[in-house]
């Protein structure tokens, strides 16, 4: 006997609400795609700088230094050919 393999009804809302979602951003206008974007950014760094600890704050912050023998050209320039 085969048995009713059935997803649970939250995921099946949480799909709707995705799929609606990626449906009224894809008929914004480039400039209200852009303000979205900027103002999750502006909310990401908000809670960033309100909840993220010193220490790790520190960990992340120190740009420019690298290892010893470690190369820093991860993800510069345009070298890169396909």
């Amino acid at each position: 006997m085969m048995q009713n393999k059935k997803l649970p009804g939250g995921a099946l809302l949480i799909a709707g609400a995705a799929a609606f979602a990626y449906y009224k951003y894809s008929q914004m206008s480039e400039e209200e795609k852009s303000k979205i974007i900027a103002d999750l950014k502006e909310k990401g760094q908000k809670l960033y700088d309100q909840y993220m600890p010193e220490e790790v704050k520190s960990m992340f912050a120190k740009k420019g230094t690298t290892p010893a023998g470690a190369s820093s050209t991860f993800g510069e320039g345009s070298d890169y050919s396909s």
